[in-house]
């Protein structure tokens, strides 16, 4: 009934599991699988190997964004008016800010629309 005292149990004395052992649910959790590519970004590869994008201002070699372009601007805005990120268009940061610029001041001028409905 009663335990001995020389007995040796898997708990300490204040009732939390021995050092050594771990519980099979905090096991599962942490644990990695290994990556079947050997990549270690950690998502999905692509089928392909992906092609950077170029910063079709740098290609053409172009010093500065005009605000009166509207087709161009246009190209650079989503169909309800949004301004595309860098990272969709692969524009460099410094013409993005410019064209993020050049984007609010023709809107500013109502040459383009804040919102398309």
């Amino acid at each position: 009934m009663f335990a001995e005292p020389n007995a040796v149990s898997s708990e300490n004395p204040a009732g939390a599991p021995a050092a050594g052992h771990v519980p099979s649910s905090a096991a599962s959790s942490g644990a990695r699988r290994p990556s079947a590519g050997g990549s270690s970004s950690g998502g999905r590869r692509a089928p392909y190997p992906v092609r950077r994008k170029v910063c079709r201002f740098c290609a053409e070699k172009v010093r500065d964004i005009d605000y009166k372009q509207i087709q161009i601007l246009r190209t650079f805005t989503t169909d309800t008016g949004k301004i595309l990120s860098a990272r969709i268009t692969g524009n460099c940061a410094s013409h993005q800010r410019q064209l993020t610029r050049c984007i609010k001041r023709a809107r500013n001028l109502a040459l383009l629309p804040y919102v398309s409905r």
